[in-house]
């Protein structure tokens, strides 16, 4: 008998059948490759004690001049600041009443509660803390009005409902007295992505009937935060919406305010796409802005940016640096992403460089692509003076030219994408591993369960399943961090375990080889023994344990009629490591496939080259 050498091709290839993909890897999950060898992914633990309230899809860390680090996040309901795993609600107020403009009104045995504001301008979801309020009479007293609330239905543009932590009785018959003060946080915005602002889109009656506009009010479209830090206050905006800052000195129980609400604030863009500060030269970037001296006229392809060094001063003077650009082609700006010499500037049928070229000008942009497409906002990632980014069919990869990226796995990914969701599209960069991951609904689901990493070393693919909505990587932080849909922010690449659940419960990995064939499929193949090789890196399991699975077939469109699984277990924890030598096997077949499977606590492999028992078996 001869033993054979199991070497694969690194990667997994799904562009073609697995009969042609022979010597390459066809199907895997929660696996990455290192050196052309398959290895488990790391785990990960929460970064947060308590869950966030919405979905969170934007992460930003920064460290304050104290050393304090900071972490931005943005959902579709709330804007906070993590700090030490703590969470903090800085969401900007949109208005605040007059003392005596809210009053209550309760129904006996009801802890439904009817709040009279004929100003309020509030949306199903927004939330709303009362303060000086006294009590109804009864059960529904001071402390149990005067606290935020989310509103529950808007009966009319005067009243709306809450949801109260008491039942009213016969008692509660006062409105709250006449110093009720409420405040109201910014329009929460829908957790779906919706094509048009016309009828059916968003709230009710936004739009007249049949209309099929596109959607630009922040409220009626998916939360699609930008955050950049300036210094060690942060500036953050909701697409369409206005852009917002939090003074660091002001602490963590301060809200974010508007903008042009700064002392000096001079013609401060009032609506933006996003946001960014060019990390050169400290000049704040409005994107899809409107354009001076016309404020509230949303443009979408306008660029507008501040005074060096002066977040408040927007207006362009001889004395300032603050300026105004237009992009010439595409309908909208989509995203913008930063790079160490450049900021591209994404169009939905362009791309621009935009580069600070100094006084008198400040900045100049060109187009350096044309006809391309860009999947959402988020799909696009830096990595050093490159960027990656998911199109509407393909990927790209922009290091002074454009260019598709050659992709193994893209009809598996595009025929798999819920294209109606895709502005949910996540990109985060790994370095440690020199990794690029697309986060993306899968046509099965309404949000993000799936992803496709692109290692840019080893120019290899690899797939799985793992619900993710926004992604950072180590900077100032030890590990990763990601937003999962449970509300919770993780550690990323932290531990071996699936930290979700407590206690943390095994990762399900597994990596499946092509088949495998002697000489064209001619003759039959008989395996009679697997010598397993790989190594259990790290794992703190006492007994770490791996399942190798072999599977026989006959034809290339034949089912597997044969298997044979086989644990491999650790023995020793000596320097050199020991597991189970050999494993005995009697299977018959034209053709063979490899798999390795584990979901055991605490345990991590890397696979090397196995090698396995084979002899010529005849045609019959």
């Amino acid at each position: 008998m001869a033993l054979t050498k199991l070497v694969f091709r690194p990667g997994i290839n799904r562009e073609t059948t697995a009969y042609a993909n022979e010597g390459g890897w066809w199907d895997g999950n929660l696996v990455r490759f290192r050196a052309g060898k398959p290895e488990t992914i790391g785990g990960w633990t929460r970064y947060t004690r308590d869950p966030l309230l919405g979905t969170g899809r934007s992460l930003l860390t920064w460290t304050a001049l104290d050393g304090s680090v900071y972490t931005g996040c943005g959902t579709n309901l709330k804007y906070y600041i993590l700090s030490g795993g703590s969470i903090n609600d800085i969401t900007p107020l949109r208005a605040t009443t007059a003392p005596g403009g809210v009053t209550f009104a309760a129904t006996t045995g009801s802890n439904i509660i009817d709040v009279n504001d004929t100003l309020h301008g509030a949306l199903t979801g927004d939330f709303v803390t009362f303060s000086g309020a006294v009590s109804l009479g009864g059960n529904i007293t001071a402390s149990v009005l005067n606290r935020e609330y989310q509103v529950t239905n808007v009966v009319s543009g005067g009243v709306y409902q809450i949801t109260a932590t008491a039942t009213a009785n016969a008692s509660d018959t006062g409105t709250g007295g006449a110093s009720v003060v409420g405040a109201y946080q910014i329009n929460v915005a829908l957790d779906t992505a919706v094509a048009g602002s016309g009828w059916g889109s968003g709230a009710w009656s936004r739009g007249t009937w049949g209309s099929g506009t596109r959607t630009t009010l922040p409220s009626a479209q998916l939360p699609i935060w930008s955050q950049d830090s300036f210094g060690e206050d942060l500036t953050f905006c909701l697409q369409n919406g206005r852009i917002y800052y939090w003074d660091k000195s002001a602490g963590l129980s301060t809200r974010g305010v508007e903008l042009q609400t700064l002392p000096g604030a001079q013609s401060v863009p009032t609506v933006a796409r996003l946001v960014m500060i060019s990390e050169r030269d400290r000049h704040v970037i409005a994107f899809g802005c409107d354009p001076e001296g016309t404020p509230g006229v949303q443009d979408p392809l306008t660029i507008r940016f501040s005074d060096q060094e002066n977040l408040a001063e927007w207006r362009t003077l001889p004395t300032t640096t603050a300026g105004e650009l237009r992009i010439g082609t595409g309908s909208e700006i989509i995203s913008a992403v930063q790079t160490k010499q450049q900021i591209l500037v994404f169009t939905d049928v362009s791309i621009h460089a935009m580069q600070y070229i100094g006084p008198p000008y400040t900045f100049g942009i060109q187009e350096v692509s044309s006809s391309i497409s860009i999947a959402a906002p988020n799909a696009s990632v830096a990595v050093g003076d490159s960027v990656y980014w998911m199109g509407s069919n393909e990927f790209y990869i922009y290091d002074g030219a454009a260019v598709q990226i050659p992709c193994d796995v893209k009809e598996y990914v595009f025929s798999d994408l819920n294209v109606s969701q895709r502005l949910k599209i996540y990109a985060g960069h790994c370095s440690s591993f020199s990794e690029v991951w697309w986060f993306y609904p899968s046509a099965a689901s309404s949000e993000n369960d799936k992803y496709v990493v692109y290692n840019y070393e080893q120019r290899v693919w690899y797939y799985g399943t793992l619900s993710r909505t926004a992604w950072l990587d180590r900077n100032v932080l030890q590990y990763p961090l990601a937003i999962s849909p449970d509300g919770y922010v993780y550690y990323q690449e932290n531990g071996l375990n699936d930290g979700s659940v407590n206690p943390p419960a095994p990762i399900t990995a597994y990596v499946e080889s092509s088949v495998i064939d002697m000489g064209d499929g001619d003759n039959f193949m008989f395996a009679t023994r697997l010598i397993p090789d790989l190594t259990f890196r790290n794992s703190t399991n006492g007994a770490p344990t791996v399942t190798i699975t072999l599977k026989a077939r006959n034809f290339p469109g034949g089912a597997y009629f044969a298997t044979d699984a086989d644990p491999v277990t650790k023995t020793s924890s000596l320097p050199v490591e020991q597991f189970t030598n050999q494993i005995f096997t009697r299977l018959r077949g034209r053709s063979i496939s490899l798999r390795i499977d584990s979901s055991q606590i605490n345990t991590a492999w890397r696979l090397g080259d196995p090698r396995l028992d084979l002899r010529t078996d005849g045609r019959k």
